[in-house]
């Protein structure tokens, strides 16, 4: 058996007895190994400091996104938590700020798991088989579906169009995250309402990249102002860099645009 250790519980942490945020304390479990799995570089001191903890209960093995790991093999409910699922890792782009293509280079196919929540880098980067072949798993869930990996504007086509609509998720992410990516978002919310998605159901969302450097107050919420002109709810995401560090300064901005109830105003 293995524990797996976390800095930090998210949203996406497992919940199983075998998935720990903290130290083992005194009734430890008995296991033949500890992986302790670190998504962001800014968890690596706490992630250390557990891994020491972790040594006196079974060899530990530290490893994750935040320490350049390729990813492998998805294997459900191992490092997410049940529904979370990851069919292809990698992307083709190479974003300044995006880590993912120097760890896992281009566009890998994954053996398809089932889940409702599609956590893939780029999943429209990948053959059309593959997607048709994830939409056909997602058709059997029962639960709704939700794409918070991110969906890639500047490539949808017609016949993803249809394979959303056809599925009526939960709600999907595209992304905001430099002036290219703009005039593709625009084009991507069009094609998605004359397909019957709206922006009422506030399933259209977008990631939008705020306080990077060079960027401004005034230019951020105008990215995000034009994100819901776009027909997207925008997600403010504020920039940190390798250590963690944010300018506290853009902290009420992120707030402000990240807040369900100021979205429900908003549109």
């Amino acid at each position: 058996m293995i524990a797996r250790v976390f800095p930090r519980r998210t949203r996406a942490t497992p919940t199983d007895e075998l998935a720990y945020t903290c130290p083992p304390g005194l009734f430890a479990p008995v296991v033949d190994a500890v992986h302790v799995s670190v998504a962001f570089s800014w968890d690596l001191p706490l992630a250390e400091h557990l891994a020491r903890e972790w040594e006196r209960v079974a060899p530990v093995t530290v490893g994750g996104p935040a320490l350049g790991t390729r990813g492998e093999d998805f294997e459900p409910g191992m490092y997410l938590r049940e529904g979370y699922v990851i069919t292809s890792r990698g992307c083709p782009n190479k974003c300044w700020f995006c880590s993912v293509w120097k760890r896992d280079g281009a566009i890998r196919e994954l053996p398809i798991c089932d889940g409702w929540n599609v956590l893939d880098d780029n999943l429209l980067a990948c053959s059309e088989a593959h997607i048709r072949a994830v939409f056909a798993m997602l058709k059997r869930q029962r639960e709704r579906i939700e794409f918070t990996g991110g969906l890639e504007a500047a490539i949808l086509k017609p016949w993803h169009v249809d394979l959303l609509a056809d599925l009526k998720p939960k709600q999907m992410f595209f992304a905001y995250d430099g002036p290219e990516d703009y005039e593709p978002l625009v084009v991507a919310g069009r094609m998605l309402r004359e397909a019957g998605i709206t922006l009422a159901g506030k399933t259209m969302r977008a990631y939008v990249l705020i306080g990077y450097p060079r960027d401004t107050l005034s230019d951020a919420e105008r990215r995000l102002n034009d994100t819901l002109a776009a027909g997207f709810v925008p997600m403010a995401m504020l920039w940190r860099d390798q250590h963690g560090h944010r300018d506290p300064t853009w902290s009420r901005l992120q707030r402000l645009w990240a807040r369900p109830a100021l979205i429900r105003r908003a549109v």
